[in-house]
């Protein structure tokens, strides 16, 4: 998708609101911050997009000293890099980056389910499986933007099921940037494959099995890295272009 028009698309997306009065400056802050943070998430943003400063302020009809202020607030979040003289970019995390995401989720996540299943009660594993049925409508109805959204919001859902609000926005953080590493790195890990895994998640979390659940979500975690090819290495250009030149039909 050109740049530009994922831009525009910031305004349509399920989390923003991109219409209405400006409001006060720190509500029009959080509404950019949303909004782009959102279409991180749903992947309608790629890493490296530049992120125009009287585009948006445009878009969402308010001054580029406001923009200025959301697009700070997302650099601390490291969702969104600030280059000297160029602007402000979706960010590109590193391999190494994207590794120490993924291990800090294996320990705060593993920790989550087990304390869950000391303290959750019926109810709550109810609103836990009518999150699931959410996430099988979007992913049976090929929604990607909405399915992309639920399978993230169910780990921060346990979460705020422990009472954990905290905990809940930490876990904000990095699925964003999970979000953007399965951008950089072509994640092929199917939504099938995790939606099928929460279930079994939640199903150790109503036996209230501790080792069972925190078992889950570490090969759960680990899935979801392995399909992120981090590993990647850039092509060798000697190695492809002999190749193609032993295939290649002699011109003269």
């Amino acid at each position: 998708m050109p740049r530009s028009r994922a831009l525009l698309r910031l305004a349509s997306g399920p989390g923003s609101a991109a219409g209405g009065p400006a409001g006060e400056s720190t509500s029009s802050t959080a509404r950019i911050v949303r909004a782009i943070t959102d279409a991180i998430v749903e992947r309608r943003l790629m890493p490296g997009t530049k992120l125009a400063e009287q585009q948006i302020a445009d878009i969402f009809e308010v001054s580029r000293t406001i923009v200025r202020q959301a697009l700070n607030q997302l650099s601390r979040d490291r969702l969104v890099t600030l280059a000297p003289a160029r602007g402000a970019f979706v960010s590109q995390p590193s391999v190494d980056e994207a590794r120490q995401v993924f291990e800090a989720r294996r320990m705060i996540e593993t920790s989550l389910v087990r304390r869950l299943c000391a303290v959750v009660n019926d109810a709550q594993v109810a609103e836990l499986r009518r999150h699931l049925h959410l996430e099988a409508a979007a992913v049976g109805r090929h929604d990607v933007p909405g399915r992309t959204r639920l399978l993230a919001e169910f780990h921060t859902a346990l979460a705020r099921t422990l009472g954990n609000q905290v905990l809940a926005e930490l876990l904000e953080d990095l699925l964003s940037r999970c979000s953007l590493i399965a951008l950089m790195y072509q994640s092929s890990h199917a939504a099938e494959h995790s939606a099928a895994e929460h279930v079994a998640l939640v199903d150790a979390i109503e036996r209230r099995d501790a080792r069972a659940a925190a078992r889950l979500m570490e090969a759960h975690l680990d899935a979801v890295e392995h399909s992120v090819r981090l590993d990647a290495r850039a092509p060798d250009l000697t190695t492809i272009l002999r190749g193609a030149a032993g295939r290649a039909p002699a011109r003269g």
